[in-house]
């Protein structure tokens, strides 16, 4: 499916506020509000968008945040995954290039749970080394899904 510049307008907007009304958009985008809701139509059926998502503000889940940069050894890829799957602070896991080989979203209610998930990666085998960032707070976020 072909997604023009009017589309990438629309789910800006959508990113924004799941929740705009259709008239709002229209007026946004300056196009009637049949064609935006054809549009939005199109783009639910094509799996374009493919859910409608709350996002919680920080006054309802204080949680502290952190991201944990680790560098594995060698074809440990997926042990250390396995092990990072079962740790309930683990909130996502990402491959990537550069200096460290795993990028490791954390989510934790208190300090000392995050202490211990951050020893757990530690000492897991396949672990050569890892570095955290502790989370103060967020200027931007513009994550879509």
């Amino acid at each position: 499916m072909h997604i023009d510049k009017t589309d990438q307008s629309l789910l800006a907007l959508l990113s924004d506020n799941a929740r705009a009304p259709v008239a709002t958009l229209a007026r946004k985008l300056g196009l009637a509000r049949t064609t935006v809701q054809a549009r939005i139509d199109r783009l639910e059926q094509s799996g374009t968008i493919a859910a409608y998502t709350l996002q919680l503000g920080d006054q309802v889940r204080p949680r502290i945040h952190a991201t944990a940069l680790v560098s594995i050894e060698l074809r440990a890829g997926p042990s250390v995954l396995q092990k990072l799957k079962t740790l309930s602070a683990v909130e996502t896991v990402h491959t990537c290039s550069g200096r460290v080989d795993l990028i490791v979203q954390l989510a934790a209610d208190t300090t000392s749970e995050l202490d211990e998930t951050l020893d757990r990666i530690g000492e897991t085998k396949g672990v050569k080394n890892s570095e955290s960032l502790i989370h103060l707070s967020t200027k931007l976020n513009r994550a879509r899904g």
